[in-house]
């Protein structure tokens, strides 16, 4: 992996956020601040103006009203007005103007003004109030040269007892400006408070994001090391807070890893150690039907080498696209055969499928078992023959001698005790053997193709319920069959006749195994495309090593019961051609001493075969 820039770091993202955060606080404290600042010293200073004015025009007041006395060295109204504003003095930064009612200058205190004094009054905001001859008239303007802010005041002087009759006016014009300039001042020195506490905070921010991050970048090292394969290094707790947590459970974690790891690699190394010095080939795919995996035996079989076939399709590499059109069709297929011959020489290779499904039981691959078969091939190819032929040439006889036996019971032997015995013996043999015949055309004929199916849509629960009905009508009081069947309708797709001689087939056997008192126990489960179907009994039960041979031509589990019954040795292998040829399963479990369960499983309709309409 590629190291992280700074400025892409989550350190530099902490510092940020953190100067963000503090810049935010201070804009919020240093609006608020400076905006009830303003609005304090404006208004205190508005209210010393103020006072000063009322004071000042309470003298003048009394002043224009006061009735002179006539003494020669009495102080006239004019001069008394001229002594109260020229007491005032222009350092208040207040300049003031009486004015009398006819717009005239009576007297000012600004010492550069005193020739206006005995003018007529220029002003338009006095002449205004003047003229409307309102009250008390208060502006806040900018000069025009100065640019300074002006708090103006215009007020009326009232004559004495009559407070509609004004004897002047007062004109006051304070100087504002020095207020805003001292905010100013104030502004500039918290903006330089803020830049140097945003300064040692960026400093403390870097201080304290370095304690978050260290840790998360140590671990990003360590999940890089882990990513290579190296669990020996652990993470340093630098505290019990919640990245020091995450520390500890990032330790824990790497310390399972390290023993999945050793446990997954040793299971590697058994597997291929496996697949290695198998005979047979094995070929695992996706679920796409890609190769992902081929051992050496599979490539010597298909005479490939195994580097060259991985994401090479299954059905491409085992040249099945004339029998398998979908990859999602292997998994019905079961086991298949499949010529490799050349005009040289034969070669037959069998392949069995499997699916590789996760928790929920959605396929995630295929495995694939290829082995040898060209030898077994010959030998059961020879057995076929042998069946066909011996079964064509000794019909006949068999027939014919049935006939002669038959008419020697009607009568034509003599010795009324030995006679029936031997006869009804010897057409029990011969029944025997025509059924072995006959079965041996049944199979000789599946094996040819030569026995076409006649399928229909069957609702299989109730179809059975008819087989088990049929059965206890003839079955010993001393069986019991058991009945296990759901309630629902299962449709399957089958030939009537040949399912129902696989299941007479399978329930004779476990009824003629069965012991006095024995329970049949017969069974139909709904296994998701497919219909599971057990039959259970409770007879002596089958060898283990034994176990897959009962499905073989010829074979008995035991010779002389299985005579002694009546058994040819082939109706389960006829049970499991029919039931693959209606593309199911058939297999066995047994128990010595317990009892043999048959299971095979048949298609619901929902799912579409190749071929079928």
């Amino acid at each position: 992996m590629n190291k992280v820039g700074f400025f892409r770091s989550i350190q530099i993202k902490f510092i940020i956020i953190y100067i963000l955060l503090l810049l935010i606080a201070i804009q919020v404290i240093g609006s608020f601040f400076t905006t009830e600042l303003e609005n304090q010293l404006v208004e205190t200073y508005k209210d010393s103006v103020n006072d000063r004015v009322n004071l000042i025009s309470h003298n003048l007041e009394q002043a224009l009203n006061r009735v002179p006395s006539g003494a020669e060295d009495e102080v006239t109204p004019e001069e008394e007005v001229r002594g109260i504003i020229t007491e005032v003095g222009s350092e208040d930064n207040m300049k003031l103007q009486v004015i009398t009612n006819q717009s005239r200058i009576m007297a000012t205190n600004d010492y550069q003004s005193q020739s206006d004094v005995g003018k007529k009054i220029s002003n338009e905001l006095v002449q205004s109030v003047l003229t409307q001859g309102g009250a008390t008239e208060i502006k806040e303007m900018q000069d025009r040269e100065t640019k300074d802010q002006l708090y103006v005041i215009v007020k009326p002087l009232y004559k004495e007892g009559e407070e509609n009759v004004t004897v002047g006016w007062l004109y006051v014009v304070a100087n504002i400006q020095r207020v805003y300039d001292q905010l100013d001042n104030i502004n500039d020195i918290f903006l330089k408070g803020s830049l140097l506490a945003i300064a040692v905070s960026a400093f403390i921010g870097i201080l304290v994001a370095r304690t978050i991050t260290k840790p998360i970048k140590e671990m990003r090292r360590q999940a890089q090391l882990m990513a290579r394969g190296d669990f020996t290094q652990k993470v340093n707790v630098y505290g019990r807070d919640e990245i020091g947590h995450l520390a500890d459970t990032f330790n824990d974690l790497n310390s399972r890893l390290k023993h999945s790891y050793a446990t997954i690699e040793e299971e590697r190394r058994k597997l291929s150690s496996v697949l290695s010095n198998m005979s047979d080939g094995v070929i695992a795919t996706d679920n796409a039907g890609a190769v992902t995996l081929m051992n050496d035996a599979a490539g010597r079989l298909i005479g490939h080498d195994p580097d060259d076939i991985i994401g090479e399709l299954l059905i491409d590499v085992l040249q099945l696209e004339d029998k398998i059109v979908d990859i999602t069709e292997l998994q019905e297929s079961g086991s298949m055969i499949i010529d490799f011959s050349s005009e040289e020489e034969e070669f037959l290779v069998k392949a069995n499928f499997s699916t590789v499904a996760d928790d929920e039981e959605e396929i995630t691959g295929f495995i694939t078992v290829i082995s040898d078969v060209t030898e077994q091939e010959k030998v059961e190819q020879e057995r076929r023959d042998f069946v066909s032929n011996v079964s064509h040439e000794l019909r006949t006889p068999l027939t014919t001698m049935r006939s002669y036996i038959e008419a020697l019971t009607d009568g034509a032997w003599k010795d009324k005790e030995i006679a029936p015995r031997f006869l009804d013996v010897a057409q029990n043999e011969t029944d025997r053997m025509i059924r072995m015949v006959n079965d041996l055309l049944q199979l000789s004929k599946m094996d040819a193709k030569e026995y076409p199916l006649q399928k229909e849509r069957t609702e299989f629960v109730s179809y059975f319920h008819h087989i088990i009905d049929r059965f206890e009508m003839n079955t010993p009081e001393t069986i019991t069959l058991h009945r296990d069947l759901p309630r629902g309708k299962y449709l399957v797709w089958l030939d009537k006749d040949k399912m129902t001689q696989v299941l007479d087939n399978i329930i004779s056997n476990a009824i003629k195994y069965s012991p006095e008192g024995g329970t049949i126990q017969l069974k139909v489960e709904n296994n998701r495309h497919h219909i599971l179907v057990s039959i259970q009994d409770q007879g002596m039960g089958i060898a283990y090593d034994k176990l897959e041979k009962i499905f073989e031509r010829f074979y008995r589990a035991d010779k002389a019961r299985t005579r002694k019954l009546g058994g040819t040795g082939l109706g389960l292998a006829i049970a499991k051609e029919l039931v693959e040829v209606h593309h199911g399963k058939i297999w066995a479990k047994s128990v010595e001493g317990k009892g043999t369960t048959i299971f095979f499983t048949l298609p619901l309709m929902n799912k579409k075969w190749r071929g079928e309409r």
